[in-house]
């Protein structure tokens, strides 16, 4: 029997088998499923962590655009965020400082807004798009810290 669901604000609790890749995730009372493609080895029944991942990141910049928006009583009607994560070598990458063989992560965006939106809005909105806090998350030093268990 699975013990019940933890919710802690602010906690998810992710939970899988051994004998595959899909996993149950809790955050608060919502329920997600992850899992790898079939290509992967998987079974397909939830979107893929880097999807996930992709997914956290549009949405953060989505709502942040809106919420300024909404704040400025601006004509926005819609966000679309598009996503893209990738892996290139350091050395192709003409704005990194790192030159060598290592692989780099890319998350490339593309953001379209809908509304009666002047140039300089849209300008802002695009501005305040890369500053939402999960892309200043990522775009951080991350400490990943292990905890002994309960």
């Amino acid at each position: 029997m699975n013990p019940p669901p933890v919710r802690e604000e602010g906690l998810v609790v992710v939970r899988g088998g051994a004998g595959g890749f899909v996993q149950e995730i809790t955050a608060g009372r919502h329920h997600l499923v992850a899992d790898e493609p079939v290509g992967a080895g998987g079974t397909d029944r939830g979107p893929s962590p880097y999807d996930l991942l992709l997914g956290a990141l549009g949405s953060c910049m989505s709502m942040t655009i809106a919420l300024y928006a909404r704040t400025k009583k601006w004509p926005l009607e819609a966000v679309v965020v598009r996503l893209r994560h990738s892996r290139i070598y350091a050395k192709d990458c003409t704005d990194c400082v790192v030159r060598d063989d290592t692989m780099l992560d890319r998350i490339e965006t593309e953001v379209q807004l809908s509304g009666q939106l002047t140039a300089e809005q849209e300008r802002k909105l695009m501005e305040v798009a890369h500053k939402c806090p999960v892309h200043r998350t990522l775009k951080s030093q991350i400490s990943i810290e292990e905890v002994p268990a309960l």
